[in-house]
């Protein structure tokens, strides 16, 4: 079997997907992008492309490891998204070879679902208690929510007050046994984080996500200090030597690979693996496509430390384009108590609606994230 060619499809909302096709027939579909720089991230696919034309897919360690390590320069979001989309597709296809889910070619599933958790709230999150009680009267047990709007090096009381109000309302829309995952998209600076993390301990968080900037991972260790609440980190880290130090520092508790990001499925399964042996806990990172998610469950079927997915059905960058709008099958991705089942079909287990991706790519998108200023007019955390 070779690779005979492939395209790219920018679609809206604000995802770029890839198609791998072989001389067997067979195709293998990826996701690979960085919200907001699709065009860069395309670039990249096919420049990595050209080395792939004509060579046999099923090799698949051996093509992560010329990606990545042909090059003089790596790492980084560009390089590693457009990897991490053709990882992907390269999965698909030699699922879809051998007749059977990714998971079985990886040792086989060690459950046979996995918990979800529903976005609540945007970008400036507000009437969030409502928010709240409508994902969990579907039967979602778990929420996410942005805890902070821009926060300066050192800000007032009043925005903490305001985060904290925040949350309170989330706990008591939904009771005190509902996950709530609080993610301050780092935001928030050292100073203000260790206050933060403190005033939110009384609704027992399920989480708190990024308190700080992964460049300045170095701070987790004094907001660790400041709380009991598990930090989690990770979706703007993209291999396991980016997690080397996390790890090792021993003050995340949760990591957030994204399996689109940190060089897809081969690269993902071996960061997850290595913070088992850390008993560190992993909920991929993924307010994507169906292809993503569809990555993501097939690594968190062979993972014992993933217990929780981040998925974007209804996310509020979706508007107008969800995930289940280029998929076949819409049942693949059922939800049921809290729950998505792993898919059990060859390949990543779902079937694009490649028609519908044709057309809609000729619509297309630009998405950029927007643009924030403090009072000062100095540049802001998004």
């Amino acid at each position: 079997m070779k690779i005979t060619g492939y395209e790219l499809f920018q679609v809206p909302p604000r995802w770029l997907f890839l198609k791998i096709d072989t001389d067997e027939g067979i195709s293998g579909w990826g996701e690979p992008v960085i919200e907001g720089r699709a065009d860069t991230v395309k670039a990249a696919v096919k420049e990595l492309m050209e080395y792939l034309v004509g060579k046999d897919p099923s090799r698949i360690e051996d093509h992560w490891n010329l990606m990545y390590r042909s090059g003089f320069y790596r790492g980084g979001p560009i390089l590693m998204s457009a990897i991490a989309g053709i990882d992907q597709a390269l999965w698909d296809i030699k699922g879809k070879f051998y007749n059977a889910p990714v998971y079985e070619l990886m040792g086989g599933a060690a459950r046979d679902s996995i918990r979800v958790y529903s976005w609540i709230g945007g970008d400036r999150p507000t009437d969030v208690g409502l928010a709240a009680k409508a994902v969990v009267d579907v039967g979602f047990t778990a929420v996410k929510m942005n805890g902070t709007e821009e926060m300066q090096y050192v800000d007032s009381y009043e925005k903490v007050d305001q985060a904290v109000a925040r949350i309170a309302a989330v706990r008591e829309a939904v009771g005190p046994n509902i996950g709530i995952g609080i993610d301050f998209h780092g935001r928030v600076h050292k100073p203000m984080a260790k206050i933060l993390a403190k005033e939110l301990e009384p609704f027992r968080p399920m989480f708190i996500e990024e308190p700080v900037l992964p460049e300045n991972n170095e701070a987790l260790r004094e907001i660790a200090r400041s709380t009991s609440i598990p930090i989690a980190t990770g979706e703007r880290m993209f291999s396991r030597w980016d997690y080397k130090t996390l790890l090792t520092d021993g003050y995340a508790d949760i990591i957030q690979p994204d399996l689109s990001h940190a060089g897809g499925i081969t690269e993902c399964k071996k960061i997850l693996s290595m913070a088992e042996a850390f008993d560190v806990a992993a909920a991929p990172h993924c307010p994507l496509g169906p292809i993503a998610l569809a990555a993501c469950l097939q690594v968190d079927a062979t993972s014992h430390n993933a217990f929780i997915q981040e998925q974007s059905l209804g996310i509020h960058y979706n508007v107008g384009s969800d995930l289940l709008d280029y998929i076949m099958d819409r049942t693949v991705f059922d939800y049921k108590d809290g729950y998505v089942k792993i898919p059990k079909g060859p390949g990543l287990g779902i079937d694009i609606n490649e028609d519908h991706v044709r057309k809609i790519s000729e619509v297309g998108h630009n998405w950029r994230n927007p643009v924030w200023r403090h009072k000062d007019g100095s540049i802001a955390e998004w």
